[in-house]
């Protein structure tokens, strides 16, 4: 990735931020609770579970993030952003589209079977608003110097801009898996 605006890089994942929060009250929110349970016909995920997911990707990354963003690094007035080579691997493995391949969910990050959609789906809207505001928050923040702990290791740190695009796409990810799922369960039920 070449260097890139912070501002527009932040505009940008902030735009899909608000997508996936407004699909996830338009489209998810107001489904019959069996509906976001039902398992994926080829016994994937439910949609519940998709977005618990998320949360537990989201439980581990926004405080990270939180306390990146309280306690920055190097001059907040570095106006560019260049993806490291890790952060820009991790962003494109889990970017749609880039790659059709499955990953096993760490243990973790497994969504159990039997969930509360309503919780789950009240989670997920409540850490998209939370997210938009880190990401208004690094707004004066050099989002290059400042780094995130990565939830596989510790020992791991991405910039804060890599970390923002990873998590985003992540979210991308399993927003399009749920839709997909939607769309079967559409044919399917109703």
């Amino acid at each position: 990735m070449k260097s890139i605006s912070k501002f527009d890089l932040l505009s940008s994942l902030e735009h899909e931020v608000e997508n996936h929060l407004a699909e996830a009250i338009s489209v998810f929110q107001n489904l019959p609770e069996e509906t976001l349970l039902k398992p994926a016909p080829d016994g994937g995920w439910s949609m519940a579970q998709c977005l618990a997911h998320l949360n537990s990707y989201g439980r581990f990354y926004l405080p990270a993030i939180t306390s990146a963003i309280n306690h920055p690094a190097g001059n907040a007035t570095n106006e560019k952003f260049k993806s490291s080579w890790l952060g820009n691997y991790f962003t494109q493995m889990m970017q749609p589209g880039n790659s059709a391949k499955k990953y096993r969910s760490p243990k973790n990050h497994s969504p159990a079977p039997n969930l509360n959609a309503r919780a789950v789906m009240a989670e997920f809207i409540q850490q998209q608003e939370q997210l938009m505001l880190c990401l208004r928050k690094a707004k004066v923040t050099d989002i290059n110097a400042t780094r995130v702990p990565v939830s596989i290791s510790k020992w791991i740190r991405l910039k804060l801009g890599d970390t923002f695009r990873f998590l985003i796409a992540h979210n991308e990810r399993h927003m399009l898996q749920a839709k997909k799922h939607l769309d079967k369960n559409q044919t399917c039920t109703l």
